[in-house]
């Protein structure tokens, strides 16, 4: 069982910047890709970012030129580096591991609001 603890969320003015860490208890080059999901209420969770194990990355569009996505496999934790931040990137933020065999463990979630 892989345990997935994420940090780094908070307020943020508009324009500001967060990073979030996702740190495992295991090895996470076991995993096919680490994603960062965020949800708000009364909405679909939403696939933000995607690191492979290959090191291949893959953003939302509404995310693109502004969120980073990377993984230090040394200390099995990833990261999201988010920058100009907007109101409507207000969500709670969570970490996702998924196998070859597409099995999820999820993170408990970290709340990021932006607000003025």
């Amino acid at each position: 069982q892989v345990q997935l603890v994420e940090s780094g969320g908070g307020l943020v003015q508009p324009g500001g910047s967060l990073r979030l860490s996702c740190a495992a208890s295991g090895s996470i080059s076991n995993f096919y890709a680490m994603n960062w999901y965020r949800q708000t209420p009364g909405k679909q969770r939403e696939l933000v970012a995607q690191i492979t194990r290959y090191g291949s990355t893959n953003y939302a569009d509404s995310v693109k030129g502004r969120f980073t996505i990377s993984r230090d496999n040394a200390k099995n934790t990833v990261y999201l580096q988010m920058n100009s931040l907007k109101p409507e990137d207000t969500a709670v933020y969570s970490c996702n591991a998924r196998t070859d065999l597409v099995y999820d463990y999820w993170g408990q979630g970290t709340q990021v609001t932006v607000s003025s």
